[in-house]
C-alpha cells in the first residue's frame, strides 16, 4: 500500500467505525437496560394494583395465589393450539405482614418466612395507612409484549442503519480529507522533481493557512531564492571572467607586441601593465576575502579600538583625494571615548570602501561625514555624503557581488563591484549590521551597528 491517500482514507474509516460501533453498543445497552426498567416498573405497578384490589375486596390475603395467580399453584401445561396462551410469568413475590410468602415467585417458596433484612429490600404495600404486605422483586427477566418487542427490534434496526450510514459518510469524508491533505504533498513532490531536473522556477499555489500552507510557502520561497542564487552565480561567473579577462588581455597584448618587437618596453607601458597587475591582485584578494566570509573562516584579530580614532584614521587616508576633488571630509564623534573589541584593519577596510564610493559619487563642493555615537549596547557608525544618491531600483541590490549601479562608469574606473559586498561580509563577521538609505540628488547614508 504505497498511496498515502488510501492509507489516510482507511485510517479515517477505521477510526469512524470504531467510534460509531462503540457509540451504537453503548446506546443499545443503555436503551435495553432503561427499557427493561420501564417494563419492570409497569409490571410492578400492575401487580401492585391487582393485589391491592384483591385485598380491598376480600379484606385479607386468603386464597390470593389460587384466585389471582393459579399458574403458581398448578402444574404447567402445554398450550394447545385452540386454547388461549398462558399468562406471563410472575416476577414479583408477595409476603404478608408477618413475612410469610403468600404469592411465591422465583427463589421465594410458598409459606417461606423471610427475615427482616430481606423484607427491608422489598416495597411495603400500604392500604389506608396500614402495611399489609411487602412486594419483593425476584430479579427474573420480564417477558415483553409484542409491541415492546417490536419497539426494541426497530430501535436495534435504527442503530444498525445509523452505524452503516455513519460508515458510508466516514468513507466519503475520509476520501475527501485524504485527497485534500495529499494534494499539496503531490504538488510539492512534482515541483521537487522539477527542481531536481533543473527547472528552478517552481511556484505552488498556497491553498491553506495551516502547516501544509506554510510548507508550500516555504518551498516557493526556497525555489525563488535558489533561482536567484543560481542566476547570481551565473552572473558572478561571467563578471569574474570579464574582470579577469580585461587586464589579462591588456597584459597579453603588450607582452606579445614587445616580444615581437612591435612595441618597446617604455616606462609608460610598464606602468600600464603594472596597473593591470595591481587590479588583478586587488580582484583576487577581494574574491578570497568573500570566499573566507562565505565559509565562515574570515580571521579577525580583535583588539580594543577607540572608534573616533579609527574614523579619523580613515578620513586622513582619503583626505588628499578629497581635497583634489574639492570635497570636505569631517569626523563627528561624542566627547566620551567609545572603544570596541574589533579587527581594526578589517573595519578600516570596510569604512574605506564606503568613503571611496562616496568620493566617486560626490561632486565638487560636496561633503562626506564620518560619525560615531553610542547605540543601544554598542556603537553606531555613519558614513554620509551629499552625492548623487542611489536609485530606488538599485538600492536593494548594491550589496550584491559584482553589481554596478553605473556599469559604464565603474568599468572605466576599474571597479569590480565587490567593495560593498566585502563591507557587509566584514560587518556581519563582527556580529554587526549595515543598512543604507539614499535619495536621488541629496546623498547616501550608510549605518553600521556594532555590539560592545
Amino acid at each position: 500500500m504505497k498511496s498515502l491517500s488510501l492509507k489516510l482514507t482507511l485510517a479515517f474509516l477505521l477510526v469512524s467505525l470504531i467510534v460509531t460501533g462503540l457509540a451504537a453498543l453503548f446506546t443499545w445497552q443503555a436503551t435495553t437496560r432503561e427499557f427493561e426498567t420501564i417494563v419492570v416498573e409497569r409490571i410492578q405497578a400492575d401487580f401492585t394494583a391487582k393485589v391491592t384490589t384483591y385485598y380491598q375486596e376480600h379484606g385479607s390475603w386468603k386464597g390470593i395465589a389460587q384466585d389471582l395467580f393459579p399458574r403458581l399453584t398448578q402444574p404447567q401445561q402445554l398450550t394447545a393450539p385452540n386454547k388461549q396462551p398462558q399468562p406471563a410469568p410472575v416476577i414479583f413475590a408477595l409476603a404478608d405482614p408477618n413475612g410469610m410468602i403468600i404469592v411465591p415467585s422465583g427463589e421465594y417458596r410458598p409459606k417461606e418466612i423471610l427475615s427482616k433484612a430481606i423484607l427491608a429490600d422489598g416495597t411495603p404495600l400500604e392500604i389506608n395507612g396500614i402495611v399489609v404486605g411487602t412486594i419483593l422483586q425476584t430479579g427474573q427477566t420480564p417477558e415483553l409484549s409484542a409491541t415492546e418487542e417490536r419497539y426494541l427490534e426497530r430501535t436495534n434496526q435504527a442503530l444498525l442503519l445509523a452505524t452503516g450510514a455513519a460508515a458510508i459518510v466516514a468513507l466519503l469524508l475520509g476520501a475527501f480529507l485524504a485527497r485534500s491533505l495529499t494534494r499539496p504533498i503531490r504538488a510539492l513532490t512534482d515541483a521537487t522533481r522539477a527542481v531536481a531536473g533543473g527547472d528552478l522556477t517552481q511556484k505552488i499555489p498556497v491553498r491553506s493557512q495551516d502547516e501544509l500552507g506554510e510548507l508550500t510557502a516555504s518551498f516557493n520561497q526556497m525555489s525563488a531564492d535558489l533561482a536567484q542564487a543560481t542566476q547570481s552565480r551565473k552572473q558572478m561567473t561571467a563578471d569574474i571572467a570579464h574582470d579577469l579577462g580585461t587586464p589579462l588581455t591588456v597584459l597579453g597584448g603588450y607582452l606579445e607586441a614587445m616580444q615581437e618587437g612591435v612595441l618597446k618596453a617604455t616606462p609608460e607601458r610598464i606602468t600600464v601593465m603594472h596597473t593591470e597587475i595591481t587590479h588583478l591582485q586587488h580582484l583576487v584578494r577581494d574574491l578570497r576575502t568573500l570566499s573566507l566570509a562565505d565559509a565562515g573562516q574570515m580571521s579577525l584579530n580583535r583588539q580594543q579600538v577607540e572608534i573616533s580614532a579609527l574614523l579619523r584614521r580613515v578620513a586622513s587616508s582619503y583626505q588628499l583625494a578629497a581635497e583634489q576633488n574639492g570635497i570636505r571630509i569631517s569626523v563627528e564623534a561624542e566627547s566620551t571615548p567609545l572603544s570596541l573589541q574589533i579587527d581594526e584593519e578589517r573595519i578600516a577596510q570596510a569604512l574605506g570602501n564606503l568613503v571611496s564610493n562616496a568620493l566617486r559619487y560626490t561632486a565638487e563642493g560636496g561633503e562626506i561625514s564620518l560619525q560615531c555615537s553610542v547605540f543601544r549596547e554598542g556603537a553606531l557608525i555613519v558614513v554620509e555624503d551629499t552625492g548623487t544618491g542611489i536609485a530606488p531600483e538599485d538600492l536593494s541590490r548594491i550589496f550584491e557581488r559584482f553589481y554596478r549601479a553605473d556599469q559604464a562608469r565603474n568599468l572605466v574606473t576599474g571597479e569590480s563591484g565587490l567593495g560593498l559586498a566585502i563591507t557587509r561580509s566584514i560587518i556581519e563577521a563582527h556580529g554587526g549590521e549595515i543598512s543604507v538609505d539614499s535619495e536621488m540628488g541629496r546623498g547616501t547614508r550608510f549605518e553600521i551597528s556594532l555590539e560592545l
